[in-house]
């Protein structure tokens, strides 16, 4: 395919409540090149006045494409009359590159009030899908987009709640009312474009995880849409874990950097954020909570996060340096504790490490650790010991998970890294995500020479899991560098989401 593809545009004129409004909505496919990117529809309407209008991200379509839309409501008044007739094309910029479906530069239309418009690459399109799970919602409904020349007699949802060991099917009715529904009217125009629309619904019960695929039959042959192999996949939202150690206000442009860092956390949509190198100034021991970095950021959120911190000691010889968890759930049990021999404030070595139990909707109650501890030759095995002991205490029935994550001053594959290995209690998931076979030969199997495996892994900030959890990792990459977000801090920042296991 080409880097970005339009799948389908929607054009409806409603009057509802003495107000006449149009709404435009582009569907569209494209190919993730990178993170940092801007997707723009270009459009005019039948005064001829081109405009913008941004798109934003949708859902995944397997690996390594996206879903992006774009929508805009306008009002008639006496001074703005609606767009009537569009054209328009699809623009992408992305690493200092810059690509367009303008459908060969002829550019796309669509008609005032003529409801949805296929491209020529697709027959049948599942519109408006739902992309996640609720614990409020019972019925999942499905509209399905059919170009009426395959003349449909049947379209039928086949779906699973148990990843295919058994199936389900239910059958979707042609919806005469459709687009009359929409617009609280009767139609302008009729549907010229000859798009039929077809309504099913499916009841997952208490499933954690929805998987389903859409058939049509008509003239004696069947086609389908599987999101191009990809199944519709819905299950709750992930969990979204950031870490990243803050460097203690040594940055230059530090500011602009806690902006970009607030920025980041909110467009990535992540729900729990652990620092290091969390610093306020010292003043005389008493420290200043409106200088604290961990503060500064949280408050730059469009919504502030729950926020727990801690200090141990003076670092950088002006700043009380410490560690930090921000959520977006509520916490609870906060809890904070020296891990190192020394306690003494005025020691790098004395090093402190916070926890706080996190209660996230529909996956349960989660245990999260923000630790900073030593290099191994500075105390870490010690440290690692007592950190192990004390999320073992916390560790109840009702805890889904518990969730060491920080800067571990260990590199991948080095002494301190095989203690963590050898407790046979915690996993490496960026490891587990990003390098399969080498995650199995080092926590499932121990392969003796696995220590070669990592010769080549610099790493020393991770997100540790404990083997037991009622979580998977599903996703990790390495954020705040040079392609994603820029660079904030020495430390590179990780970004990892996780699902329920199955069956759990």
């Amino acid at each position: 395919m080409s880097a970005i593809q339009l799948l389908y545009v929607e054009n409806l004129i409603s009057r509802k409540n003495n107000q006449v409004q149009q709404n435009l909505n582009f569907f569209m496919l494209v190919e993730n090149l990178n993170f940092d990117k801007q997707i723009d529809v270009v459009w005019a309407g039948e005064e001829g006045k081109w405009q913008d209008l941004s798109a934003k991200y949708y859902s995944m379509q397997g690996h390594d494409k996206e879903f992006w839309h774009a929508q805009i409501k306008l009002t008639l008044t006496d001074d703005f009359s609606l767009p009537g007739n569009i054209q328009f094309g699809l623009r992408y910029r992305v690493l200092e590159q810059e690509y367009w479906d303008n459908n060969n530069g002829l550019n796309y239309s669509s008609e005032a009030d003529s409801g949805i418009k296929l491209t020529d690459i697709n027959q049948l399109q599942n519109i408006d899908f739902q992309v996640n799970l609720n614990d409020s919602q019972s019925i999942i409904p499905v509209t399905v987009a059919v170009d009426s020349t395959i003349n449909a007699e049947k379209v039928i949802l086949h779906w699973t709640v148990d990843n295919w060991k058994t199936t389900h099917l239910s059958n979707c009715e042609y919806n005469r009312n459709y687009w009359n529904n929409k617009r609280q009217s009767n139609a302008r125009n009729p549907n010229q474009y000859e798009i039929q629309l077809w309504t099913g619904q499916i009841d997952p019960g208490d499933a954690l995880k929805l998987q389903y695929i859409i058939s049509c039959e008509g003239d004696n042959k069947v086609i389908w849409d599987n999101n191009v192999g990809n199944n519709y996949c819905l299950q709750p939202d992930q969990l979204k874990i950031l870490i990243l150690n803050l460097h203690c206000y040594q940055e230059k442009d530090q500011d602009s950097k806690f902006t970009q860092i607030a920025k980041a956390i909110d467009e990535l949509d992540a729900d729990i954020v652990c620092f290091q190198e969390v610093a306020e100034f010292w003043n005389n021991g008493e420290g200043d909570w409106p200088s604290n970095s961990a503060r500064i950021i949280n408050e730059r959120l469009p919504q502030v996060f729950n926020i727990y911190t801690d200090w141990a000691h003076l670092g950088f010889d002006k700043y009380r340096e410490g560690v930090a968890i921000l959520s977006r759930f509520p916490i609870s049990n906060q809890q904070s504790k020296y891990v190192s021999n020394s306690q003494d404030i005025y020691s790098i070595h004395s090093r402190k490490v916070i926890m706080t139990r996190i209660h996230v909707p529909f996956l349960g109650v989660i245990n999260v650790f923000s630790a900073h501890l030593s290099w191994i030759e500075d105390g870490f095995e010690e440290q690692f010991q007592r950190l192990h002991e004390w999320a073992i205490e916390n560790q109840a029935d009702d805890v889904k998970t518990t969730l060491l994550c920080g800067d571990f001053n260990i590199t991948a594959g080095s002494k301190g890294y095989e203690l963590v290995v050898n407790s046979n209690e915690y996993d490496d998931q960026y490891l587990e995500v990003n390098q399969k076979g080498v995650f199995e030969k080092i926590f499932r199997v121990n392969d003796g020479h696995w220590q070669y495996l990592l010769s080549e892994d610099y790493r020393i900030d991770y997100v540790f899991m404990n083997k037991n959890s009622g979580l998977q990792v599903t996703s990790a990459k390495i954020v705040f560098t040079d392609d994603d977000y820029g660079q904030v801090s020495d430390h590179c920042g990780y970004f990892m989401t996780f699902e329920p296991k199955e069956n759990k």
